[in-house]
């Protein structure tokens, strides 16, 4: 019995309730043959009769009676589990689990974030910032963010965020007075620079646009880090040039801290997209997030 078809056991209720196929048929919006159909497979597998039925009534066997004098409550609690799903729908509820970038979080996610929250306040959102390109499903998470260019072809990818950001160059007015301006990439060659080390070990070369030209350094210099407050930091303290997010580097050049080189040779790029697996059968939680960072950029737009 553990096979037998939950459809088969309604449409026999809805049957024995209605004692008409007919009106059963018309309260469930199927046709009374479909009924027919799911009843004579019921009665075949139980091997008992549930219902007598004439061209002019339909009444219930003893056996009948007995399965939906037991059978009822069931159903109803199998209505009611199913109902409670409405209201993950209609006010999703849960844990959103998303795998970013440590540069997302620093430049936009406790803002968007805040107002995702307000919206719907009965969802955790668990954020976990990692600069490793991860399986996300198997981690566990529910998405994840990334750059294009770190971006698996198969996900589905939605924008969030800044559309267009830029690395900079800069330097303490004290590092440049003591070392000189650079006036071309190549001149970085023979600066110090703070440099970047993601937890994989990887130190990425910087890249240089101006027009068609692209110039690729591999920079040295006496800081080394995978926290970008710590680079930032020792740029402030004359250390050496950095190279980052501008968003990163703009306080320290508006309030003089640091001073911007090379801007003809600033790198532009597009931004962080949101992705994800599979549009069918999303968790609440997910589809609201999605809606809601598709919402905000049309807001943007």
């Amino acid at each position: 019995m553990d096979d037998l078809p939950l459809s088969d056991l309604a449409a026999f209720a809805a049957i024995a309730r209605e004692r008409s196929f007919r009106s059963a048929a018309r309260k469930r919006g199927v046709s009374a043959s479909s009924l027919s159909d799911s009843l004579r497979r019921l009665e075949e597998r139980l091997g008992v009769r549930l219902l007598n039925r004439t061209t002019r009534s339909v009444t219930l066997t003893a056996a009948g009676q007995r399965l939906l004098e037991r059978l009822s409550p069931a159903l109803s609690e199998v209505a009611a589990a199913l109902s409670q799903l409405d209201s993950f729908r209609d006010n999703p509820a849960g844990t959103l689990r998303l795998n970013v970038p440590s540069i997302v979080t620093k430049l936009f996610m406790a803002d968007l974030a805040a107002r995702f929250l307000a919206l719907y306040p009965q969802i955790t959102l668990e954020i976990i910032a990692e600069d490793t390109f991860i399986d996300v499903l198997a981690a566990g998470f529910d998405a994840g963010i990334r750059y294009d260019e770190r971006l698996e072809r198969d996900m589905i990818a939605v924008p969030i965020g800044p559309r267009r950001q830029r690395y900079v160059t800069a330097a303490a007015p004290a590092y440049l007075a003591r070392r000189g301006m650079p006036q071309h990439p190549r001149d970085l060659l023979e600066h110090s620079c703070i440099r970047h080390r993601f937890l994989s070990g990887a130190s990425l070369p910087w890249e240089f646009e101006s027009g068609e030209e692209i110039v690729t350094i591999a920079p040295s210099g006496p800081v080394i880090t995978n926290a970008v407050e710590m680079e930032i930091g020792a740029a402030f303290a004359g250390l050496g040039v950095i190279r980052t997010f501008e968003e990163l580097l703009a306080p320290g050049i508006a309030d003089g801290r640091l001073i911007q080189i090379l801007s003809e040779w600033d790198s532009e790029f597009s931004g962080p997209l949101l992705y994800y697996p599979s549009r069918h059968h999303m968790p609440a939680p997910l589809r609201a997030f999605v809606d809601f960072v598709r919402m905000e950029q049309r807001k943007s737009s």
